[in-house]
């Protein structure tokens, strides 16, 4: 029920060979990779206006320059990555440069602070929609947390099917944004160049001046507005999904993408700038200028719909990088490699469920408020950027290309500044919230070198030396000392089969052990005489209904003197065949396995045993035990007959037959 549950949800399993045709091309890419830089024109400006009105409203003309600004470092910014897709056409984006040219600790700090601040793209880009969603309908404001919810799991299940398949469907939503912010700018534009210019009226909520227009105040309105170029990263990280030439490709998105975010966000602020817009924290500044613009009607809708919609898919940029940038990170195992396996859909799955996950947590935990969110985003997303284009510097210097000189002068340029930005969002939002991005960055680095740690360790301790694969010998190995071990609860099926494949073992000792919670030891023992198996009965008592510690204790008191002394315990099981089984049947082997699996010198032998319902078998060894006469209790053939006693319910092994763990 669960697969066929999970083929409707996710959609049939794809072969390996169909991985080439699930790249993308240009315009689902573009509406893929660039949604969550797009969409920050919807709550960029506002963060800018709202930031400068702590001085009052005269300082909102200083919007324009502040955008100015924010504008000539995105260009920076998307020069040094379109460099970043040439050098890398791998992919990997920050967290690649950072680490081959800055070293292995700058680039893993590059790695987890855009991780960070894709987790963030979720929380901030769906926060932003549900605000949309409210400011146009106010009744939906008790639901909002819901909302966000409820948009973040959609996003991940239209994810697991795949990107081809999630860029195919938000590709249309995407550029139907982009066409309607476009019309409207343009409308409002005209209405000041045609002379019949229009205000936007002071909002019930203004927000109150509390502080004088000065340096640290406009550097905190540029540092807001940079979110602009949140995700301008993620064509550079994703190169590979392009198709080919990838990287040119990739180029040429990256450069169309600029230049729609440039006209959107430059367009918008204008607009705020010659309406004398004021910012309200419950009404975004896009549905102020476009109630002015067309009313309340169904124009009005539309946009606040679109801009809702686009503000969601915005998190599928990150839906769509964070897989592919934890599998980079896995890779160089500074993250659990299962993060690098990619499930029935050719997709990181993995990555797209811990990334929900988390990103649901942020939004209940902050409430859904972008505001409060932000400070969050600006920390990690900027971090990254430094350390990519610090990279890019040392790059050039190596490399010496040609333009090298051109190309490391923007890089320095673009490093700096974004230096600056990063400092100044965390000391100006460090109370705000920004202080556990500070945190919280550090501890996942230090998260990463310890998985590195363990898994070079345990690299090294499976580590053959070539001497010892030149000197390999088979003929020259002892043979193992195997104390076979055969744990009994009770007579039936389950322990014939056990106990034939413990006498297929080359054991120097074979026991069986039972022990003995209720008092019934005299009677077991009889019933084990009368088996006849011709093994060995370890009896022991447990007066406290204890067995996992007895197990142990009575593994622990065998003799091993050397490495090739070993115990094989087996463990016959029942293998539940419904959810039914596993509530009526106790799994006590689970326990038995969990308490011995990191045993020294223990190798676990499940033998799992299935009811089938199907005729019995017919041949020779189940003929002649049908001819023979009813055996007394204590022969072995009463064993024999019993497993070819005709039933139309049979005990069969499992398919999979008996599964084994080493610990030695």
């Amino acid at each position: 029920m669960a697969g066929s549950f999970k083929r409707v949800l996710l959609g049939k399993p794809l072969h390996n060979q169909e991985a080439a045709h699930q790249r993308l091309s240009n315009p689902v890419a573009l509406a893929t990779f660039s949604s969550d830089a797009l969409s920050s024109v919807a709550y960029a400006p506002q963060e800018i206006l709202l930031m400068l009105a702590l001085a009052g409203a005269g300082a909102l003309k200083m919007a324009l320059p502040v955008v100015a600004g924010v504008s000539l470092l995105l260009i920076t910014v998307v020069l040094s990555y379109r460099q970043t897709i040439k050098a890398y056409p791998a992919g990997g984006g920050s967290y690649r440069v950072a680490k081959e040219n800055l070293g292995d600790v700058p680039g893993v700090v590059a790695g987890a602070s855009i991780l960070v601040g894709y987790i963030l793209t979720v929380a901030v880009s769906v926060s932003a929609a549900v605000a949309a969603i409210t400011s146009a309908f106010p009744q939906t404001r008790p639901f909002a947390i819901l909302l966000a919810i409820t948009f973040v799991s959609l996003l991940a299940i239209v994810n697991l099917r795949g990107i081809k398949e999630a860029g195919a469907l938000f590709a249309g939503p995407t550029f139907l944004y982009v066409i309607l912010l476009g019309i409207t700018i343009l409308i409002g534009l005209s209405k000041f160049v045609f002379g019949s210019g229009f205000s936007v009226p002071v909002p019930h909520d203004p927000v109150e001046a509390v502080q004088g227009l000065g340096v640290f105040l406009v550097l905190r309105a540029f540092a807001s507005g940079c979110t602009v170029m949140t995700g301008v990263e993620a064509i550079a990280d994703s190169t590979q999904a392009f198709r080919e030439p990838s990287s040119k490709n990739a180029s040429i998105t990256l450069t169309s993408m600029a230049g729609i975010l440039l006209f959107l966000f430059l367009g918008v602020t204008l607009l705020t700038t010659l309406t004398g817009l004021q910012p309200s924290e419950t009404e975004t500044i896009i549905s102020q200028l476009s109630r002015e613009i067309y009313g309340t009607g169904p124009f009005y809708y539309l946009i606040s719909v679109s801009v809702a919609v686009i503000l969601v898919l915005a998190a599928n940029t990150a839906y769509a990088d964070f897989p592919q940038l934890s599998s980079f990170i896995a890779a160089d195992d500074y993250l659990p490699h299962q993060l690098g396996d990619r499930g029935q859909r050719l997709v990181f799955s993995k990555g797209i469920i811990l990334l929900t996950a988390v990103a649901i947590m942020l939004l209940v935990v902050f409430g859904g408020s972008t505001t409060r969110l932000i400070p969050l985003y600006a920390v990690g997303v900027f971090t990254s950027l430094t350390l990519s284009q610090a990279g890019m510097v040392m790059h050039h210097r190596r490399h010496k290309e040609p333009g090298w000189r051109w190309s490391l002068a923007i890089n320095a340029i673009g490093s700096m500044t974004t230096c600056v930005v990063t400092i100044v969002v965390g000391v100006a939002k460090f109370t705000g919230g920004a202080w556990i991005v500070v945190v919280l960055i550090p501890a996942i680095v230090s998260l990463f070198l310890w998985i590195r740690r363990q898994y070079v360790r345990v690299g090294a301790d499976l580590a053959i030396k070539p001497d010892e694969l030149t000197d390999l010998n088979w003929q020259s190995f002892n043979r193992m000392h195997n104390h076979v071990i055969v744990l009994v609860k009770e007579i039936d099926r389950r322990l014939i089969r056990a106990v034939q494949y413990a006498k297929s073992l080359e054991a120097d000792c074979l026991e069986a052990v039972y022990v003995d919670v209720s008092g019934k030891a005299p009677g077991f023992k009889k019933k084990w005489q009368a088996a006849d198996f011709g093994v060995k009965l370890t009896v022991i008592d447990s007066p406290y209904r204890e067995i996992v510690p007895l197990v142990m204790t009575h593994l622990r008191s065998i003799p091993r003197p050397t490495y090739d002394h070993v115990i094989t315990v087996i463990l016959p099981e029942y293998a539940p065949e419904s959810l039914a089984d596993e509530m009526l049947h106790g799994q006590q082997s689970l326990f038995l396995k969990q308490a011995m699996v990191n045993e020294p010198g223990v190798i676990i032998v499940a033998v799992p045993y299935r009811i089938i319902e199907s005729a019995p078998a017919v041949g020779p060894a189940s003929a002649a035990s049908a001819a023979e006469p009813a055996t007394t209790a204590g022969s072995t053939p009463a064993i024999r007959s019993a497993s070819a006693t005709p039933k139309a319910s049979r005990m069969t092994e499992s398919s999979s037959g008996p599964s084994t763990r080493n610990n030695s």
